[in-house]
């Protein structure tokens, strides 16, 4: 038969344990709030990445995603814009802080011409901070 001493309690009968089930309670509302919120914080274009084995690489808090579509459409965002838009929108996107970095996605089936007219277009806005995406693979 197990017994109980009552080594933890004090001169008034108090107990020292920690008890942790409040913290339980918190961390499952918490992982809870992170599970909703995470699928909200991503792009929801869909584009067909080449493969990349670099190491990835930290992103910012609020990133500027601009992608090309395989229809060379373009989106910065989940937001479609033109050629004519694209740099207004960018500049309405970042506040127009030029150092920002843009993260720059297109379907592997884009040409290259098209690439380095966006790309062109960017450095001409005086955006020079371009991050290429690419799907992460396993490195060898």
């Amino acid at each position: 038969m197990a017994m109980r001493l009552n080594e933890d309690l004090d001169s008034n009968g108090e107990m020292h344990e920690i008890n942790v089930t409040p913290f339980i309670d918190v961390m499952l509302v918490l992982l809870i709030i992170f599970m909703v919120a995470a699928p909200l914080a991503t792009v929801d274009v869909r584009v067909d990445l080449p493969a990349s084995t670099s190491a990835p690489q930290p992103r910012p808090e609020k990133p500027v995603y601009l992608s090309i579509k395989a229809d060379k459409q373009l989106f910065i965002g989940n937001n479609a814009v033109s050629e004519e838009t694209l740099i207004d929108t960018l500049t309405q996107q970042t506040e127009g802080k030029k150092d920002t970095t843009i993260f720059f996605q297109a379907d592997k089936s884009v040409d290259y011409e098209t690439l380095m007219s966006v790309m062109d277009k960017l450095r001409q806005a005086g955006y020079l901070k371009i991050g290429l995406m690419g799907m992460e693979t396993a490195g060898k």
